[in-house]
């Protein structure tokens, strides 16, 4: 029977961890469906400033609990989505959300990667060439070549006899 237990409990804790853990409270649900689906489309895209790896649809925080009810607020009253996010963009910063904008003050971040990528890219090929065409690297001679040979033809005898 405490097998079974554990087993229950094991399959409960992984399912937990793998599904995602929204905060919305019914109480903060609106009537509305259409309403409350842009509302939860908007907090998906929202940073929880207090946890910051979170978007406010998932976080616990207080804050997040308060910008849900913002969003919500604004969204009764007759706001775009634009108009929302725009809102708690300008009370908050950028780093409210959680995919930035591609704008002129954001092109450094957005290019970041793709320039980390190309140079890192170029370094390897160049490390490539310089290994492929190392000047360091000499030709064996015919004296060498052939007591090369010699010893592999000694080696191979060797090991099959």
């Amino acid at each position: 029977m405490r097998r079974v237990l554990a087993v229950i409990a094991l399959i409960a804790v992984v399912f937990a961890a793998v599904t995602p853990a929204l905060a919305v409270d019914p109480g903060e649900m609106l009537a509305n469906p259409r309403l409350e689906e842009r509302a939860r489309a908007i907090s998906a895209q929202l940073r929880c400033l207090v946890c910051q790896n979170e978007s406010i649809d998932e976080s616990n925080a207080d804050l997040a609990h308060d910008l849900r009810l913002l969003v919500r607020r604004r969204l009764k009253e007759g706001e775009t989505n634009r108009q929302v996010i725009d809102y708690i963009v300008s009370r908050y910063g950028e780093f409210v959300l959680l995919k930035p904008r591609f704008e002129a003050k954001t092109v450094f971040l957005w290019a970041t990667p793709m320039v980390v990528f190309l140079c890192g890219a170029g370094a390897m090929v160049l490390f490539a060439r310089r290994r492929h065409d190392d000047p360091g690297a000499q030709r064996l001679n015919a004296e060498e070549r052939v007591a090369l040979e010699n010893l592999l033809e000694r080696r191979e005898g060797d090991v099959s006899g």
